[in-house]
């Protein structure tokens, strides 16, 4: 009895301790030490929530940047639904699934197509391959920049102005060291919809 006592005591001290304290310890540390991130980084435009910082959104029309595919579902239904939060996932196709090199060359035929100019073997990784969590917001400076004559003809924006643009948006390597410059998305079609309104 004395065995059964002490093991439920454990039990339930571990469970305080790592169910309920240590959770609201960190939660309350993030909460002083990045009030921001802690947030979920929210991107505010005219005291309206839009976005947030960390997730991308999927971009469609011609006039935007498009970002990094998603290979999300809904929950409910099993069926695509790109950038779903609550179902943050893979596609977990391999390199040599037929599924994945059918929509891999699909997206290269459709960037082909809208985007004047544009050479195949321009095309990088991250513009036909999802993300392992299914909800990158950023893309590589090259994705941005190939971009840039499919975005200028739709929006009579020059290459000069949307390239100043894709600069704004890009990020530098983490800490200054580790990773290459990348582009978010979210913040890069914000900046393209206050320019088009400025015009």
């Amino acid at each position: 009895m004395n065995v059964l006592r002490r093991a439920l005591a454990v039990t339930l001290g571990l469970w305080v301790l790592f169910g309920l304290a240590y959770p609201l310890v960190i939660t309350g540390v993030s909460g002083i030490v990045f009030p921001y991130q802690a947030a979920a980084s929210p991107v505010v435009v005219n005291g309206r929530v839009v976005a947030a910082a960390n997730v991308g959104q999927e971009f469609t029309a011609m006039d935007q940047f498009w970002g990094r595919p998603s290979a999300t579902v809904s929950l409910t239904t099993g069926k695509p639904q790109p950038y779903n939060a609550e179902n943050s996932a893979p596609s977990n196709l391999g390199p040599t699934n037929p599924v994945l090199i059918e929509h891999v060359r699909g997206r290269i035929a459709h960037l082909l197509a809208t985007t004047p100019g544009l050479k195949r073997d321009q095309i990088p990784p991250d513009l036909v391959e999802s993300s392992g969590s299914g909800l990158d917001p950023d893309i590589s400076v090259q994705a941005a920049l190939i971009q840039i004559p499919r975005v200028a003809k739709a929006t009579g924006l020059t290459s000069a102005r949307l390239r100043a643009l894709v600069a704004t948006a890009t990020q530098g390597p983490d800490f200054g060291l580790f990773g290459k410059p990348v582009v978010n998305v979210v913040a890069l079609n914000l900046a393209l919809e206050r320019a088009l309104r400025k015009r």
